[in-house]
């Protein structure tokens, strides 16, 4: 368990599904608002950050970390890698399919500890991929200083609106 003043993270298992979709639709909430159409925010939290939807991912094998603030353990970020389903995912890649902290949180290191998950998760893989919205210049300059570069581009449906993602890569291995 990763640990700071301010927050820990500890993996997440079914029983901690209703607390990733609580953050996960919070942070989405909060990265967007202002930024994209808001009810494709509301249609893409309805159906993607439901507790079920957690759970079938976690059951299908994609793994979580829930990062918690402390004292009294709210949920506040949460990392989830899992199968790559990018199309410019190689055979030996694995994805970061998600990784959100709640702005509070930004700068605390919570976000590289997140990613230390993340890239652990992924020992015997050849890449880490990820998608991130074009326009999210922050978390892009995040991921590049993780170690990511480009590598393609998606379309990326957020409640039935269609966005510009970039696809980024961490090569992992030699």
């Amino acid at each position: 368990m990763e640990r700071d003043p301010a927050w820990t993270i500890r993996e997440a298992g079914g029983d901690d599904a209703a607390a990733l979709a609580l953050v996960g639709a919070a942070t989405f909430l909060e990265s967007f608002a202002g930024v994209i159409d808001g009810d494709a925010i509301v249609g893409h939290c309805a159906a993607k950050h439901r507790a079920e939807s957690y759970r079938a991912l976690l059951a299908d094998g994609a793994r979580a970390w829930l990062a918690e603030a402390q004292p009294g353990g709210a949920p506040v970020g949460y990392a989830l890698v899992g199968a790559p389903d990018l199309d410019a995912a190689r055979d030996g890649d694995f994805e970061l399919k998600r990784i959100y902290a709640l702005s509070r949180f930004h700068g605390t290191g919570l976000g590289a500890a997140l990613m230390a998950c993340a890239v652990a998760a992924a020992a015997g893989h050849r890449r880490l991929l990820l998608g991130v919205y074009a326009r999210n210049h922050r978390a892009i300059a995040f991921y590049r200083k993780q170690g990511f570069a480009d590598i393609g581009t998606r379309r990326f449906d957020v409640g039935g609106k269609i966005y510009d993602d970039l696809v980024l890569a961490r090569p992992l291995a030699d």
